[in-house]
């Protein structure tokens, strides 16, 4: 993790950024979240550990993060903008329309049919995003934890 700090400072730096203590808070907390976080809850994760670090520092610095290319920007159509890292591995989305719930899956079955399927049109991608909407366990449609509400 330090590592990764230092490089990403390095970077900000390079292209004319401040070091700043807040703002290297703010990245330690997002990459050891390691989930799909929306700006407030970032923010709220961050005042855990430094009660005087602004939500505008907070997002300007996943915005920084993104233009960096070390995070994603990500909107579901839930009205919330979220954040996740760019260092994994390519994966697609599961999105639950109850509960906002974000779980990532990857299936190199779906990979190989985008790839034939690109190929078969001639079509060259240089990325692509595959959403699944639907409900997960807990509020799916018949489920009797949903009925006994």
């Amino acid at each position: 993790m330090d590592s990764l700090l230092q490089r990403i400072d390095q970077e900000i730096v390079a292209i004319g950024g401040k070091r700043s203590r807040s703002r290297a808070q703010v990245i330690e907390v997002f990459f050891r979240t390691g989930t799909h976080v929306t700006v407030e809850e970032l923010t709220h994760a961050v005042r855990k550990r430094n009660r005087s670090v602004g939500s505008a520092t907070v997002y300007r610095t996943v915005k920084l993060l993104a233009r960096l290319d070390y995070a994603k920007e990500l909107d579901f159509g839930d009205g919330l903008k979220r954040y996740e890292s760019n260092l994994e591995a390519h994966h697609d989305h599961l999105v639950c329309q109850e509960c906002g719930a974000v779980f990532e899956f990857k299936e190199p079955r779906i990979e190989t049919l985008q790839e034939q399927v690109a190929k078969q049109h001639g079509f060259f991608p240089t990325m692509h995003r595959l959403d699944i909407y639907g409900y997960c366990r807990k509020c799916a449609p018949g489920d009797k934890r949903n009925r006994d509400k």
